[in-house]
């Protein structure tokens, strides 16, 4: 389901096209993608990207769409990588309480909303490749989405909860789109967070049990 079907279709659902409603279903939608992203661990939330640690400098920029780190790997010269383990910031402060206490990272935490701080401080101008959570391009904006290609009724009936309730409609309907959505949700969690996590290396990662 593309954007401009997504429209029509709530429109023809709630028997709306007053102008103040209809400029606020790219919010409907958008709230809809969010509470989705939200939710469930989609391939489509995850992207990676290669950045170089500096030279004794122990604090490593995040993107700036960054939402939560998946993993964070130093590459070695052979191409080989070393995956970090995720720490709190005071037992990396503890442990390497000293700037030149250096070495090829092996922890690294969460410093605030736009950097990371790592342990040891970097001995080397190391290459990282970091995979993380995002949020994607809207629908609203890009058209489509793999939401909208793949689960389309998770987003309608998400929009249409949002939407219903923007015109104060009857608490029966609006429970009724809420368990329809929830009712698609399970569907993309048990992909997101139960096959896709089947075979998965990594202890501590959300899954569901899934039955084939």
């Amino acid at each position: 389901m593309n954007y401009a079907t997504l429209v029509q279709t709530i429109q023809e659902y709630v028997q709306s096209t007053e102008t103040s409603f209809v400029a606020n279903i790219p919010t409907f939608v958008q709230l809809a993608e969010e509470r989705i992203y939200n939710t469930v661990q989609i391939p489509a939330i995850r992207k990676n990207q290669i950045g170089t640690l500096t030279l004794n400098n122990k604090y490593l920029t995040l993107p700036g769409d960054w939402l939560a780190t998946f993993s964070l790997a130093v590459i070695a010269g052979d191409g080989s990588q070393t995956f970090m383990l995720d720490k709190d910031v005071n037992f990396i402060r503890q442990s390497f309480p000293s700037p030149t206490d250096t070495g090829v990272p092996q922890y690294y935490a969460i410093f605030n909303q736009d950097t990371l701080i790592l342990g040891p401080t970097p001995d080397s101008n190391y290459q990282v490749e970091l995979h993380y959570y995002y949020y994607p391009e809207s629908i609203v904006t890009a058209g489509t989405s793999w939401v909208g290609d793949n689960f389309e009724t998770v987003l309608l009936y998400g929009s249409l909860r949002e939407a219903y309730t923007y015109l104060k409609g009857e608490q029966d309907l609006i429970q009724n789109y809420e368990a329809k959505y929830q009712e698609g949700l399970q569907l993309i969690i048990r992909m997101g967070d139960g096959l896709n996590r089947r075979d998965a290396y990594r202890s501590g990662q959300a899954r569901v049990p899934v039955t084939t």
